[in-house]
Protein backbone atom coordinates (compact mmCIF):
# COMPACT_ATOMS: atom_id res chain seq x y z
CA UNK A 1 0.00 0.00 0.00
CA UNK A 2 2.87 2.80 0.98
CA UNK A 3 4.18 2.22 -2.61
CA UNK A 4 0.77 3.23 -3.74
CA UNK A 5 0.88 6.33 -1.40
CA UNK A 6 2.38 9.30 -3.11
CA UNK A 7 2.65 12.28 -1.87
CA UNK A 8 1.92 14.82 -4.57
CA UNK A 9 4.42 17.50 -5.30
CA UNK A 10 6.49 15.79 -2.44
CA UNK A 11 9.68 17.92 -3.01
CA UNK A 12 7.86 20.80 -2.47
CA UNK A 13 5.98 19.33 0.82
CA UNK A 14 9.11 18.41 1.89
CA UNK A 15 10.90 21.53 2.42
CA UNK A 16 7.74 23.10 3.85
CA UNK A 17 7.83 20.77 6.58
CA UNK A 18 12.03 21.19 6.75
CA UNK A 19 11.38 24.98 7.55
CA UNK A 20 7.99 24.34 9.53
CA UNK A 21 9.98 22.86 12.22
CA UNK A 22 12.67 23.57 14.94
CA UNK A 23 14.57 21.98 17.38
CA UNK A 24 14.48 22.37 21.44
CA UNK A 25 16.85 21.18 23.01
CA UNK A 26 16.53 19.61 26.66
CA UNK A 27 13.06 19.30 26.26
CA UNK A 28 10.87 17.55 27.91
CA UNK A 29 13.93 16.56 29.58
CA UNK A 30 17.91 16.78 29.52
CA UNK A 31 19.26 15.01 26.33
CA UNK A 32 16.04 15.00 24.35
CA UNK A 33 15.86 16.85 21.15
CA UNK A 34 11.89 18.09 20.71
CA UNK A 35 10.80 18.57 17.12
CA UNK A 36 8.58 21.65 17.53
CA UNK A 37 6.04 22.25 14.77
CA UNK A 38 4.88 25.34 16.18
CA UNK A 39 6.29 27.71 13.26
CA UNK A 40 4.50 25.45 10.67
CA UNK A 41 1.65 25.64 12.06
CA UNK A 42 1.94 29.86 12.64
CA UNK A 43 2.27 29.69 9.17
CA UNK A 44 -0.93 29.62 6.94
CA UNK A 45 0.23 28.43 3.73
CA UNK A 46 3.20 25.81 5.21
CA UNK A 47 -0.20 24.42 6.94
CA UNK A 48 -2.53 24.33 4.32
CA UNK A 49 -0.10 22.56 2.17
CA UNK A 50 0.29 19.66 4.74
CA UNK A 51 -2.99 19.20 5.56
CA UNK A 52 -3.72 18.99 1.65
CA UNK A 53 -1.09 16.57 1.40
CA UNK A 54 -2.59 14.51 4.19
CA UNK A 55 -5.93 14.68 2.54
CA UNK A 56 -4.69 13.24 -0.14
CA UNK A 57 -2.80 10.37 1.38
CA UNK A 58 -6.08 9.60 2.99
CA UNK A 59 -8.48 10.20 -0.25
CA UNK A 60 -5.28 8.01 -2.09
CA UNK A 61 -5.42 5.04 1.06
CA UNK A 62 -9.26 4.25 0.46
CA UNK A 63 -9.74 5.50 4.36
CA UNK A 64 -12.95 5.96 5.55
CA UNK A 65 -12.02 8.05 8.99
CA UNK A 66 -8.42 9.43 9.76
CA UNK A 67 -7.26 9.42 13.04
CA UNK A 68 -4.81 11.95 15.23
CA UNK A 69 -2.40 10.88 17.93
CA UNK A 70 -2.87 13.88 20.54
CA UNK A 71 -1.74 16.22 20.94
CA UNK A 72 0.08 17.70 17.22
CA UNK A 73 -1.59 14.80 15.43
CA UNK A 74 -5.01 16.47 16.43
CA UNK A 75 -3.61 19.60 14.95
CA UNK A 76 -2.82 17.80 11.15
CA UNK A 77 -5.49 14.77 11.53
CA UNK A 78 -8.88 16.73 11.93
CA UNK A 79 -8.26 19.14 9.40
CA UNK A 80 -7.00 16.53 7.06
CA UNK A 81 -10.12 14.24 7.59
CA UNK A 82 -12.27 17.33 6.94
CA UNK A 83 -10.95 18.51 4.32
CA UNK A 84 -10.66 14.56 2.65
CA UNK A 85 -14.47 14.44 3.98
CA UNK A 86 -14.14 11.92 6.42
CA UNK A 87 -14.45 11.37 9.97
CA UNK A 88 -12.00 12.44 12.83
CA UNK A 89 -11.03 10.00 15.66
CA UNK A 90 -8.88 11.22 18.47
CA UNK A 91 -6.67 8.65 19.80
CA UNK A 92 -6.57 10.32 23.61
CA UNK A 93 -3.48 10.55 25.93
CA UNK A 94 -4.80 8.44 29.59
CA UNK A 95 -7.73 9.97 31.39
CA UNK A 96 -8.90 12.55 28.80
CA UNK A 97 -11.91 10.47 28.21
CA UNK A 98 -15.18 9.31 29.86
CA UNK A 99 -14.94 5.45 30.11
CA UNK A 100 -15.55 3.19 28.36
CA UNK A 101 -12.32 3.37 26.74
CA UNK A 102 -9.53 0.80 25.22
CA UNK A 103 -6.23 1.71 26.59
CA UNK A 104 -2.70 0.95 25.43
CA UNK A 105 0.26 1.56 27.00
CA UNK A 106 3.99 1.95 25.17
CA UNK A 107 7.63 3.22 25.97
CA UNK A 108 8.54 6.71 25.04
CA UNK A 109 12.41 7.49 23.94
CA UNK A 110 12.09 9.16 27.29
CA UNK A 111 9.59 7.46 29.62
CA UNK A 112 6.55 5.43 29.38
CA UNK A 113 3.01 6.59 29.05
CA UNK A 114 -0.63 5.21 27.89
CA UNK A 115 -3.15 6.05 24.73
CA UNK A 116 -6.86 5.78 24.96
CA UNK A 117 -9.92 5.59 22.26
CA UNK A 118 -13.45 5.82 23.33
CA UNK A 119 -14.96 2.33 23.54
CA UNK A 120 -17.57 2.48 20.42
CA UNK A 121 -16.11 4.71 18.02
CA UNK A 122 -14.77 2.39 15.41
CA UNK A 123 -16.71 0.41 13.61
CA UNK A 124 -15.44 -3.30 12.51
CA UNK A 125 -13.36 -3.18 9.43
CA UNK A 126 -12.87 0.42 9.06
CA UNK A 127 -10.18 1.86 7.04
CA UNK A 128 -8.06 4.09 8.75
CA UNK A 129 -5.32 6.22 8.43
CA UNK A 130 -3.02 7.30 11.22
CA UNK A 131 -1.43 10.89 11.58
CA UNK A 132 0.64 11.81 14.14
CA UNK A 133 3.65 14.79 13.37
CA UNK A 134 7.19 12.85 14.17
CA UNK A 135 7.95 9.50 13.64
CA UNK A 136 10.85 8.59 16.22
CA UNK A 137 11.38 5.32 17.95
CA UNK A 138 7.43 4.43 16.75
CA UNK A 139 6.14 3.38 20.36
CA UNK A 140 3.63 5.92 20.46
CA UNK A 141 2.79 5.29 16.31
CA UNK A 142 2.66 1.31 17.16
CA UNK A 143 0.36 1.89 20.54
CA UNK A 144 -1.70 4.15 18.67
CA UNK A 145 -1.83 1.26 15.72
CA UNK A 146 -2.56 -1.60 17.91
CA UNK A 147 -5.21 0.25 19.88
CA UNK A 148 -7.28 1.03 16.58
CA UNK A 149 -6.94 -3.03 15.37
CA UNK A 150 -7.72 -3.87 18.47
CA UNK A 151 -11.31 -1.60 18.36
CA UNK A 152 -11.57 -3.26 15.03
CA UNK A 153 -10.11 -0.88 12.10
CA UNK A 154 -7.74 -1.73 9.84
CA UNK A 155 -5.34 0.97 9.81
CA UNK A 156 -4.17 1.63 5.91
CA UNK A 157 -0.88 3.53 6.89
CA UNK A 158 0.42 6.02 9.19
CA UNK A 159 1.06 9.37 7.49
CA UNK A 160 3.79 11.75 9.43
CA UNK A 161 5.32 15.17 8.92
CA UNK A 162 9.11 13.78 9.80
CA UNK A 163 10.28 10.66 10.21
CA UNK A 164 13.32 10.33 12.31
CA UNK A 165 15.12 7.43 10.59
CA UNK A 166 17.88 7.15 12.53
CA UNK A 167 15.56 6.47 15.93
CA UNK A 168 14.03 3.28 13.86
CA UNK A 169 10.64 3.67 14.27
CA UNK A 170 9.62 2.29 11.06
CA UNK A 171 11.02 -1.18 11.65
CA UNK A 172 8.63 -1.22 15.07
CA UNK A 173 5.50 -0.97 12.88
CA UNK A 174 5.51 -3.77 11.58
CA UNK A 175 4.05 -4.49 7.79
CA UNK A 176 1.84 -1.19 8.31
CA UNK A 177 2.59 1.09 5.66
CA UNK A 178 4.51 4.49 6.12
CA UNK A 179 4.32 8.03 4.37
CA UNK A 180 6.77 10.34 5.63
CA UNK A 181 6.56 13.81 3.97
CA UNK A 182 9.94 14.17 4.91
CA UNK A 183 12.69 11.75 6.79
CA UNK A 184 15.23 13.21 8.43
CA UNK A 185 18.69 10.50 8.00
Amino acid sequence: MSDLLVVPDAERVAATVVAGFRDVVDFPQPGVVFKDITPLLADARAFATVVEALAALARASGASAVAGIEARGFMLAAPAAERAGLGFWPVRKAGKLPAPVLRREYALEYGTAALELSAGTVGAGERVLVVDDVLATGGTARAACELLEEAGAQVVALAVLLELAPLGGRPRLGDRPVVALHTQT
